[in-house]
């Protein structure tokens, strides 16, 4: 099976994350997307990090009913900061029956040359890059195994979406009804 693996805060998950995961499920030769979430991300401070626990059910309730999307909690039983390099080499360990991809932004891209291990993540794995505005991909930035992917987006933010609920805004139509319910019934945010 041909799994793409999608990492991500998700602080909170949003229809934006949920339309590329599904496009890429969907419209690609990809069996399924794992949306990674990530319990520590070197490159983001903590602060404004809900719980793992509690982003991973979001996210649970995001996908609830699509057979080809699923949450993942991988990375919490691993040693944090949460490296991509590591979480490959435990996920090739566990599922050697699994080839693995990994779906990112170009703005991730770009930041790639300074992941661990950036040369030997490039060579065992495939990327499915969605072109992201102000970032453009050239050509020699693709990885020998990259392909663009022009999966629809659109222009909304985890921290659009925690300002609003700090003000007291509705975040009806940013998110899932079933992930709003749950933030606003948990008092998540505030």
């Amino acid at each position: 099976m041909k799994i793409g693996l999608f990492f991500g805060s998700f602080n909170p998950i949003h229809h934006g994350h949920l339309i590329i995961a599904s496009y890429m499920a969907y419209e690609t030769d990809l069996d399924k997307v794992w949306l990674m979430v990530s319990p520590q991300n070197p490159f983001k401070p903590t602060g404004s990090l809900l719980n793992e626990y509690q982003r991973l059910h979001l996210v649970q309730l995001a996908v609830d009913g699509d057979p080809r999307l699923e949450a993942s909690a991988v990375e919490f039983s691993l040693p944090k900061p949460s490296y991509t390099a590591d979480t490959l080499a435990y996920l090739f360990e566990k599922y050697p029956h699994h080839q693995f991809a990994l779906i990112m932004g170009s703005d991730s891209l770009q930041n790639f040359p300074r992941w661990k291990n950036a040369g030997w993540i490039q060579a065992h794995v495939g990327f499915y890059i969605y072109p992201r505005a102000g970032f453009p991909v050239k050509p020699e930035d693709l990885p020998p195994q990259g392909q663009i992917v022009q999966a629809p987006l659109l222009d909304i933010s985890a921290s659009l979406i925690r300002r609003r609920i700090r003000e007291g805004k509705p975040i009806r139509y940013l998110v899932p009804d079933s992930v709003a319910r749950e933030i606003e019934n948990s008092h998540y945010y505030r």
